[in-house]
């Protein structure tokens, strides 16, 4: 069988997201439940543009598991590696919409949520060795033994291919908040690729400005470093290019998706070979058409939808 272009671990969940925007949640009159996780997220969007992915994590032994993976498989996302926890619920995830920069989230993850009991016999090794691209998130390395698999799973495929750590850092999930820059430099250490918006990157290097983090990362031996800046843009930079790119303007209605929609579209382009601003451009677009969109998973962009959006923005600047 040939070999995957993305593998993720990592979150995921049922995103049940307000039908009313503008309202807190006691407020909300009806919901809408979608697929929700970042790093289900993250193959989902590879899946939409055309990568052979998977994802590596667990639902709980609920009627959410069935609906987790018959949503994975409608997206084309291989849902082989799903595991099931015997007692741990399915995680559930509420928001408020509030466009254009809050968009509050309630997790209920308690007591644990089944995506921190990965274990190493949750995963093919050799599959993780041969993707093309393999990714991983700060999320994971916030409990074990989700943590000591995930480094494992990172020593045991060696630098190889594309490797991506993303930063994606929550600190309600952390009982230690101190302790997330240790383990962030830990992860940081095996990967190729590092991607982070200015929180992120702050835990693991101590600073939110931009080229002074990026540059940080490259210290640390990654050969990718990327900082999403939010309404200022996206800067790439490896040892000897640098991409720097302004937002694309698209009204937000729910930027939730956004960091996820890039991750995924920089996945697929790098597993595919695309010169870097190539896979830049297409990832921040990917993500300003994600935050003009309610949901995350079900509302991410096609590849025409991307090349339309940046080729609409070149005859704008024309």
């Amino acid at each position: 069988m040939a070999a995957f272009d993305v593998i993720t671990t990592g979150r995921v969940g049922v995103d049940l997201y307000p039908q009313q925007s503008g309202v807190s949640l006691a407020e909300v009159e009806s919901f809408a439940k979608y697929l929700g996780g970042s790093a289900t997220n993250v193959a989902v969007q590879a899946a939409l543009l055309g990568s052979r992915s998977a994802v590596v994590t667990k639902v709980g032994d609920d009627p959410f598991g069935p609906f987790v993976r018959g949503a994975l498989e409608r997206f084309g996302v291989d849902p082989r590696w799903v595991g099931t926890d015997p007692t741990l619920r399915t995680p559930i995830v509420f928001c408020e919409i509030h466009p254009p920069d809050h968009f509050p989230l309630l997790f209920y993850r308690e007591p644990k949520a089944p995506d921190m009991n990965l274990t190493p016999e949750d995963f093919d090794l050799d599959s993780v060795r041969e993707a093309k691209v393999f990714w991983t998130t700060g999320t994971g390395l916030s409990d074990e033994p989700s943590r000591s698999t995930v480094l494992q799973m990172l020593e045991e495929r060696g630098r190889s291919g594309v490797t991506i750590h993303d930063l994606d850092h929550r600190p309600m999930f952390w009982r230690d908040e101190s302790e997330a820059t240790r383990w962030a430099r830990e992860a940081l250490r095996h990967v190729t690729v590092a991607v982070g918006n200015r929180d992120e990157v702050e835990v693991a290097v101590g600073t939110r400005d931009p080229d002074r983090a990026a540059e940080a990362l490259l210290d640390l031996g990654v050969e990718l470093a990327i900082v999403k800046k939010g309404p200022e843009g996206v800067l790439a930079r490896t040892a000897d290019e640098r991409v720097e790119l302004p937002p694309i303007r698209l009204e937000v209605v729910n930027g939730l998706g956004a960091g996820d929609a890039f991750g995924g579209t920089l996945a697929h382009g790098l597993a595919h070979g695309w010169d870097l601003e190539r896979t830049i451009r297409a990832a921040n677009a990917a993500g300003a058409i994600s935050a003009s969109r309610l949901a995350c998973a079900d509302d991410f962009p096609t590849l025409p939808e991307i090349e339309e959006v940046l080729s609409r923005k070149e005859s704008a600047r024309a």
